[in-house]
């Protein structure tokens, strides 16, 4: 295929604003897929995505798209000029077909950093505005990025078709962010089609073609990796420079780990077998890696070099490493199913770059796994891929994020859980994360959010009017007050007009306590948290609360308290099932009965010094929510 003919380009917006409708009008337009295989949602290849209706993997598709020609004479995008220095053209007798290698990608903060890999792969980003919504907080991140990768913008507004659709508005918030002209963006809707031959034109038109030279040595990234049981470790590659083709021997520089290719192809959006995949391609790699760490996300595929060379190409520049910003531990039900669950994380963090883990014990829980993630969601994710893909349900702490300790002989060391947290003797001052948060609102809701910032001891910092309704306030806020409960507050509090995004931005002091829950008398390590000192006594009042609801009851009375240090702060108590033991009396004195009676207490007791409460995983994420 010509490269002169390929367009790479990713699809980015915010939550919820019609990506993946779009990317199936496009897949119908072009018939890349049969009309009786076509279904709604289709690049959402799990049904996770499907229920939850999110995008939570990004997914490649190539499709081949005929454009019109009105001229005989037709200027291609990246055509070599002539020695007078014009751009060359070239005489076309009939339509040309066009390769657009399109990457859907999510729109929740949790899933940043796939968008992030797509933008990498690709040379241009169609920026995507629901007409009812307007411009929010995830577009404007999103949109820094693509800015950042020096990708071409084509903006378009969705959804015009609704019956509450404001399109001047959302253009002129276009016009606002983008410095374009209203001219440039196109009107569009996923759901009827209105619109997507003007998008495919102008994707044609003014994303440029890939620069790479198919000439050179292979270079190629990799943006994803999926594995399978047959295949090994499959890598989704954009070829920067050279070709590849089967049994070619490559090498991974990162990992210094030579494959012999399986297989090579393209996405539609299965997989599709071909001969070979040259530079400007967007394909796949089967490696037969059976070992997940020698195939690296971010890494660079060149050709194996012969016996006695170095590997002598230039390794591409990769993506900058994400570092999670809330951690769990994962424990295995029985111990014996510790193996299994790290093959499982394994496989997990092939396909999900963003995921890191690490071993770990516990006295009370024992060998599991330290895990780390972008957000809340982003672990219930991960939680219900276990479930679903390894049949895996594992006892799971309660999400913490990572302070830092400062002790009285100057050593600083990072605090991943609650149960880290050294003496408190030892202790100078403990450091909370902080992020800048952005909110877009309607101006009538003001005053709601200022009060729900101050509920999360977040600093105002600006305001910017996006036009003269909607504004961008800038908040500096704990980093864990933010991805709780913030999200779903702001939604209530705009009634659901509101949109968040955040950034990290270092560590601060904070006066912070260990909140301890102790079941039946026993310290539950995985119910341990940091809460600010001030609201201690309100947190542990609640939690002792919602666990009274969460656990079920026992043959035997079940004190749950809340403490700081010694002290206890709250309690609750859920009272035992009470079996009728003297039903089976008609008659008699009365000390037979309280004799019966006396029996059933001691017995009670007894079973209250031996017996365990079982909790539920459910409780564990429970107690978070408010």
């Amino acid at each position: 295929m010509d490269q002169r003919l390929i367009r790479n380009f990713c699809i980015i917006a915010h939550i919820d604003h019609g990506k993946s409708t779009l990317a199936d009008r496009l897949i119908e337009f072009t018939h890349t897929v049969e009309d009786r295989k076509m279904k709604e949602q289709l690049l959402d290849q799990m049904d996770l995505e499907r229920e939850r209706g999110i995008t939570i993997k990004l997914q490649p598709v190539r499709m081949r798209y005929r454009k019109r020609i009105t001229d005989n004479n037709e200027q291609l995008t990246g055509a070599k000029t002539t020695d007078s220095g014009q751009p060359g053209m070239k005489e076309i007798q009939s339509d040309t077909d066009y390769i657009l290698n399109l990457i859907d990608t999510p729109g929740h903060v949790d899933f940043h950093y796939e968008v992030s890999r797509s933008l990498a792969a690709v040379e241009g980003a169609v920026l995507l505005v629901d007409a009812t919504k307007g411009v929010q907080a995830q577009t404007l991140a999103n949109l820094y990025l693509a800015v950042e990768q020096g990708l071409e913008i084509v903006p378009v507004v969705n959804k015009i078709d609704l019956p509450n659709a404001q399109v001047e508005k959302t253009k002129k918030e276009i016009v606002h962010i983008l410095g374009c002209t209203e001219d440039e963006i196109l009107l569009a809707s996923g759901k009827t089609g209105l619109g997507v031959r003007e998008i495919l034109d102008r994707i044609v038109e003014k994303v440029p073609a890939p620069s790479g030279d198919p000439d050179k040595p292979l270079r190629a990234l990799i943006f994803d990796s999926v594995y399978d049981a047959y295949k090994g470790v499959v890598a989704y590659v954009r070829l920067v420079d050279g070709s590849v083709s089967r049994d070619t021997t490559l090498r991974m520089i990162g990992t210094a780990q030579d494959a012999s290719v399986v297989e090579v192809g393209t996405f539609a959006p299965q997989f599709v077998a071909r001969k070979e995949l040259s530079a400007g391609d967007i394909g796949y790699i089967a490696t037969g890696f059976k070992d997940v760490s020698y195939c690296r996300v971010g890494d660079t595929v060149t050709v194996a070099p012969r016996e006695r060379e170095t590997v002598s190409v230039k390794a591409l520049p990769g993506y900058r490493e994400m570092k999670p910003v809330v951690y769990a531990s994962f424990y295995p039900l029985d111990g014996g199913e510790y193996a299994v669950m790290r093959d499982a994380l394994d496989k997990l963090r092939l396909n999900d770059a963003a995921f890191v883990f690490e071993p770990e014990s516990n006295q009370a829980l024992g060998r599991g796994f330290r895990c780390g993630f972008l957000g809340l969601l982003h672990m219930e994710i991960i939680q219900e891929r276990l479930r679903r893909e390894f049949k895996m349900e594992p006892t799971i702490t309660t999400p913490s994020v990572v302070y830092e300790v400062l002790m009285r002989n100057g050593d600083r060391i990072p605090m991943y859980s609650p149960t880290d947290m050294p003496d408190p003797a030892g202790i100078e001052k403990i450091f909370e994360p902080f992020v800048a948060l952005s909110v877009v609102v309607p101006g009538e809701y003001l005053g709601g959010i200022m009060n729900l910032a101050q509920s999360i001891r977040a600093d105002y910092k600006n305001t910017e009017y996006i036009d003269s309704e909607r504004v961008l306030l800038g908040f500096e806020a704990p980093l864990m007050e933010v991805i709780v409960n913030f999200h779903d507050e702001l939604k209530s509090v705009t009634s659901g007009y509101g949109s968040m995004n955040y950034e990290p931005i270092g560590y601060r002091e904070s006066d912070v306590v260990r909140l301890d829950i102790l079941v039946a008398g026993d310290r539950v390590d995985a119910f341990s948290r940091m809460v600010p000192r001030a609201r201690s006594f309100d947190e542990g009042k609640r939690t002792v609360e919602k666990l009274k609801n969460a656990i079920p009851r026992q043959n035997f009375a079940v004190a749950i308290q809340a403490t700081i240090g010694g002290k206890v702060i709250a309690r609750e108590t859920i009272s035992a099932f009470r079996k009728d033991v003297t039903a089976k009396l008609y008659g008699g004195d009365f000390s037979r009965k309280k004799k019966l009676l006396e029996k059933q207490k001691k017995g009670k007791k007894k079973m209250e010094s031996m017996g365990r409460v079982s909790i539920p995983s459910e409780a564990f994420l429970s107690i978070l929510k408010k």
